[in-house]
């Protein structure tokens, strides 16, 4: 790696600066609303939507540290993405904690989590899911291909998943799929988010089984989120997606039970 200058480095810490500034802002705004929180647990999940919030703004200021450095010193900053990867999990934990991180279960499981922020409309938890969305694109193509957390984005990519599931009013989800509905168009948006986002994480999970660990326990997540899919066709009534998803179920669930018997019995492969 060539040495870097010192103009280079003076150069680099200007351009920062700003950034490190918002991010310790941003960092003792966290402090001060979780003290909050612990005080007065009224209106907590409003608290955390903010918080889930200021999270993404935080990783956000970490990238772009980061990306300065890409930029000036030619070297990313593996200290500013770890940062910003932790402030990703805090933002979706957050959010984990109003909405749940059920996966596979059906809605009224967890509907009554969602009624202290009913009045949230169906624009701004379309937009807070997509903001979340590109930080997470951003931070994996910062991170680069070649990166030890690969194969830990799939967990994350999951959570993501999951909340963005549960976010959703799935009680008024067909009424607001009519496009009379004050609602249709962030509600379409947001159901055709989830839909991709449920397929991808099955399908990173089993990539992550065959390519990476050879856990039984990645692949089973892998058919818990499609089997969270095909219940989201079954309740919009999806019936050619929903079919489509059971038959994919059925075929990983045949590999699964394969797979199984092979461990226990190594002989019969």
């Amino acid at each position: 790696m060539a040495k870097i200058s010192d103009d280079d480095r003076h150069k680099y810490f200007e351009k920062i600066s700003g950034y490190k500034t918002a991010a310790d802002s941003l960092l003792k705004l966290e402090k001060n609303i979780l003290m909050v929180i612990k005080k007065d647990p009224g209106g907590a999940a409003f608290k955390r939507l903010s918080l889930t919030d200021e999270m993404l703004n935080l990783a956000s200021n970490y990238i772009t540290i980061s990306g300065v450095s890409q930029s000036v010193l030619k070297v990313k900053n593996e200290d500013a993405l770890n940062d910003g990867r932790k402030s990703l999990y805090k933002s979706v934990i957050y959010l984990e904690e109003i909405v749940s991180n059920l996966i596979d279960a059906p809605y009224s499981d967890y509907e009554e989590k969602l009624t202290e922020i009913q009045s949230v409309d169906a624009a701004r938890r379309y937009l807070l899911v997509r903001k979340m969305g590109l930080a997470i694109e951003l931070l994996e193509h910062a991170y680069g291909d070649n990166t030890k957390w690969k194969w830990a984005f799939v967990e994350l990519e999951g959570r993501y998943a999951a909340v963005t599931k549960n976010i959703l009013d799935l009680r008024n989800a067909v009424a607001n799929t009519d496009p009379r509905s004050p609602n249709y168009e962030p509600v379409m948006y947001h159901l055709r988010l989830v839909k991709r986002l449920l397929m991808q994480a099955a399908d990173r999970y089993r990539e992550k089984y065959e390519l990476s660990t050879n856990r039984i326990d990645d692949f089973k997540m892998g058919i818990t989120f499609l089997s969270s899919l095909w219940r989201i066709h079954a309740v919009l009534g999806d019936r050619e997606e929903a079919e489509t998803v059971k038959k994919k179920l059925d075929i990983w669930a045949a590999k699964l039970e394969a797979d199984l018997k092979k461990k226990e019995d190594p002989k019969k492969v």
